[in-house]
């Protein structure tokens, strides 16, 4: 199976760890263990004798009750037969698709979004059909150009909610509107949800596994509650038959996840509000700080965020974008990630859920660097 390079991991496998100001970094500020317990009130010693008196065998094979207990109260209507849990959301990713998609079969993806959700289907031997998300448009999709796209012959419909990079946010009524359009030809809605709950409003962000009964949520322990360490994902889905594939695919790739990373988990979604309200707060103070940078900073715009923990920054001088990253990196040291990973010149993500005074740090680099390169 040949598969295209995965331009956005690349990056930040070359270079993350040369990074003094790290604002390509996607999830909100990461917490200890010491941290967790402090956020949530659990006791900590409670906590560890037990598990330590536990015997690492393998952990429960299709994830433990607890932690999908707490996955669950995540969205309305899914039950825990109808989680599965894997290592990370690029696992999720991977074992949703590879339980899926099948050479012949049609996919439709947006575009710019993490790559995953069009390279794997490609290499899997489907035909991907990419519609662009438009900057004009606000970086949402345009349903009719959706329904333009789909066949009888389409297998899923593939986007993110809230949009990584963009950090668009699909109002319940367009998600709505591509359900209806997916079930019109009998089509998956799979939505990568990585971001959802990080809201720069408190107005409930809808999940297509509510949404839809062929909606596929993918989610994870990482950028929303700040533990991507946990290595901990999650696919939910109300589609049987789906599941069903999943269980008998993900046999042959990972037998459990962890005994001490789901115990951590699941007391972290125990809490969720106090974990919530964290990262909240985080990215609506650096968001703020993000947009009046960029309202000072001649040479840049973007459309600002409605969620998530990502902006697409876009410059107005001749400088390809892995040029422009490479050369701040070095001269700097504060870190971005070129658009080139997304297929979009003169454009860089941000990442500006990062501790606060790192992001201020960063973004004085970028226009220090600006300055001397525009």
């Amino acid at each position: 199976m040949k598969i295209k390079t995965f331009k956005v991991e690349e990056w930040m496998n070359n270079y993350e760890n040369d990074a003094v100001y790290n604002i390509a970094e996607t999830c909100v500020d990461s917490v200890s263990v010491d941290e967790l317990f402090e956020l949530t009130g659990e006791d900590k010693k409670a906590f560890f004798d037990k598990f330590c008196g536990r015997r690492l065998t393998y952990g429960a094979i299709w994830g433990a009750a607890e932690f999908k207990e707490g996955i669950c109260k995540l969205y309305k209507t899914v039950k825990p037969e109808q989680v599965v849990t894997t290592h990370g959301a690029s696992g999720a990713n991977h074992l949703a698709f590879y339980s899926l998609v099948e050479p012949g079969d049609e996919v439709v993806s947006i575009m710019p979004t993490y790559q995953q959700l069009y390279s794997i289907p490609e290499s899997f031997g489907a035909t991907v059909k990419i519609m662009n998300l438009k900057k004009e448009n606000g970086y949402l999709v345009d349903v009719e150009e959706l329904r333009s796209l789909v066949t009888p012959k389409t297998k899923v419909i593939c986007i993110n909610n809230p949009n990584n990079p963009t950090g668009a946010l699909m109002p319940a009524s367009e998600l709505k509107d591509i359900v209806e359009v997916a079930r019109s030809v009998g089509a998956y809605v799979f939505c990568d949800e990585v971001y959802r709950m990080l809201g720069q409003t408190d107005e409930y962000p809808e999940s297509v596994a509510d949404l839809y009964e062929k909606g596929i949520s993918v989610s994870s322990m990482s950028k929303v509650f700040s533990l991507a360490g946990l290595r901990l994902g999650w696919i939910a889905s109300r589609d049987q038959a789906f599941m069903e594939s999943c269980l008998i695919h993900r046999d042959y790739n990972l037998v459990s996840c962890g005994l001490f990373d789901e115990a951590l988990a699941a007391v972290a979604l125990r809490h969720k509000d106090k974990l919530l309200e964290r990262n909240r707060a985080f990215v609506r103070r650096n968001l703020a700080i993000l947009d009046e940078w960029v309202k000072n900073e001649p040479h840049v715009t973007y459309v600002k965020p409605k969620a998530g923990t990502t902006a697409l920054l876009f410059y107005d001088f001749d400088m390809p974008s892995r040029d422009f990253c490479v050369r701040l990196l070095k001269e700097t040291g504060a870190f971005l990630t070129p658009g080139e990973c997304f297929e979009i010149e003169h454009s860089l993500r941000i990442g500006y859920a990062s501790e606060t005074e790192d992001l201020k740090k960063g973004l004085a680099k970028i226009s220090e660097f600006i300055k001397k390169v525009a």
